[in-house]
């Protein structure tokens, strides 16, 4: 059902004009904004990393947009009620959503590596490719969960463009994407190390150049996602109760 599910929606987000514009534009923007902020530091060894880092800005916001968006096409449609009364778990029914914004994301890292080598001659040579394969579908399935977790947020919201808008760009900040964590001040650190995004992305940074042992940063990004697909799960069902009961679950 999850599987039949995800490729349903991946298919209808496939469809929607604004997501085909979103994915021809943003990684060109992402890949050129990573390149020239390296060099402008002075670290144009470091280019790679900043290919890899701005993928995972795509993913992280497909992730994000495409949860909050998904749900609120259930409402325009008319068929949000219909999941929601479908006879198994709310979680089981809005994760194959999470899911696909996940899997359509995976163009953004594709698509953000191939800008860098064809426009900006980044050299793609991975210090461990075979990690990096496995690390990068681990993250994205990771976010996928985290996805569940927001998503069951947005059902009780009217508008979740409100609250996506307010954490693209703090999350991928915190998470070390683009910028070390390193940098950031002190109080980010317990913040950023709860965050799945974090050891997502530090997994795949760790298999795109070398820097550290990628299977124990993968490994935690999935404990953690597992927990945030637990607990959005229950938070699925009791928000779809609360909006049942309140008579919200339906307002546009």
């Amino acid at each position: 059902m999850i599987a039949v599910g995800a490729l349903l929606h991946a298919k209808q987000l496939s469809r929607s004009p604004f997501e085909i514009a979103t994915a021809l534009i943003v990684p060109v923007v992402q890949a050129t904004l990573a390149v020239y902020l390296f060099r402008a530091g002075g670290e144009p060894g470091r280019l790679l990393e900043a290919a890899v880092g701005a993928g995972l800005m795509g993913v992280w916001s497909s992730v994000l947009f495409g949860s909050g968006g998904a749900i609120q096409n259930q409402r325009w449609q008319g068929t949000l009620e219909m999941i929601m009364l479908a006879p198994r778990p709310p979680a089981l029914v809005v994760l194959p959503i999470t899911l696909a914004t996940a899997l359509t994301g995976t163009y953004a890292m594709l698509a953000t590596l191939a800008w860098g080598r064809l426009l900006y001659g980044i050299p793609l040579t991975f210090a461990h490719p075979l990690a990096f394969a496995v690390a990068v579908p681990g993250c994205i399935i990771g976010l996928g969960m985290f996805g569940l977790l927001l998503a069951s947020t947005f059902v009780l919201l009217r508008n979740a463009n409100a609250l996506t808008n307010t954490l693209e760009y703090p999350i991928w900040l915190v998470s070390g994407m683009l910028v070390p964590i390193t940098a950031l001040p002190g109080w980010t650190g317990p913040i950023a190390a709860v965050l799945p995004t974090t050891w997502g992305a530090r997994a795949v940074r760790e298999a795109a150049t070398g820097s550290g042992p990628v299977w124990p940063s993968l490994g935690i990004c999935l404990v953690i996602s597992l927990a945030c697909l637990a607990l959005g799960a229950i938070m699925m069902t009791h928000v779809e109760r609360r909006a049942r009961a309140a008579a919200t679950l339906a307002l546009a």
